[in-house]
């Protein structure tokens, strides 16, 4: 389907999922603001982008990890004249350790980009979205916002946060259209896990193609759809049903080995 050229902002856009929608973006003809700490590779991308697809993208590098870079985002595209019609809240991280050993300034970075800087960007685009009673958001959050995550203990809540938090604003949404979109996925390919160290556990055994997972997310953000698994066997969706029917206890010690690394 044509987008008459639409702008889509992407963050963490530089690899992983984030890169994968760009493609998925620039193919259906949108225009595309890709955003990422790295402008070596988003300005490769761009040139990538504009020339198989002959769509228009800008590059704005910034580090959301840092307090009030969203809202100096949100002002360099008001600067450059853009009308944003997708914003595609991607970028994240994880890590791997006890809570209580871990770097606090790891996880308070973690805070700050998947948490804070998501929820700050959608607050300053949902204004114009709703004034012009059009725009699609999709928040990338995983299947582990669905379970406590020992071992990943802020990067599983901050996910739980993100799932809720788009699920809420989607009803807040319901008359307007305007949608937000959750996509939940799985193992993925992608730099997070050797960034996070899950590259070295038994939930990265098989991970699922970038690809594959932004195209279902992608889907379902112009359906307008609630939300979206993507990334996880059928024998992993049955776990994520009889999750509510388990002790929590077994839940628990369940994802704790399985976050294990391995020898």
């Amino acid at each position: 389907m044509a987008l008459s050229h639409k702008w889509a902002l992407i963050t963490g856009a530089s690899s992983g999922i984030g890169k994968a929608l760009a493609y998925v973006h620039a193919k259906r003809g949108g225009n595309l603001i890709i955003v990422a700490r790295r402008e070596k590779q988003l300005l490769a991308l761009k040139d990538e982008l504009e020339q198989t697809y002959s769509v228009e993208v800008e590059v704005i590098a910034k580090d959301l990890t840092q307090p009030n870079t969203a809202q100096q985002l949100y002002n360099e595209v008001k600067t450059r004249g853009l009308s944003v019609e997708y914003l595609i809240n991607n970028a994240g991280f994880g890590g791997l350790g006890k809570f209580h050993e871990r770097p606090w300034e790891l996880d308070k970075a973690m805070i700050q980009l998947n948490i804070l800087a998501l929820t700050e960007l959608s607050r300053l685009f949902l204004p114009d979205f709703v004034a012009r009673n059009s725009g699609r958001i999709l928040n990338v959050s995983s299947t582990a916002s669905l379970v406590p995550g020992p071992l990943q203990a802020v990067y599983y809540a901050g996910k739980a946060y993100v799932t809720s938090f788009s699920y809420a604003l989607a009803e807040e949404l319901r008359t307007s259209s305007v949608t937000v979109t959750a996509l939940l996925p799985g193992a993925t390919e992608s730099e997070f896990a050797g960034v996070s160290g899950m590259d070295k556990t038994l939930l990265f055994q098989k991970p699922y193609r970038a690809s594959s997972v932004a195209h279902a997310g992608y889907k379902a953000m112009e359906a307008g759809k609630l939300s979206v698994v993507a990334g996880i066997s059928f024998g992993q969706r049955l776990m994520l049903l009889a999750i509510p029917l388990l002790p929590k206890k077994l839940i628990l010690q369940q994802i704790s080995q399985m976050q294990q690394p391995r020898s």
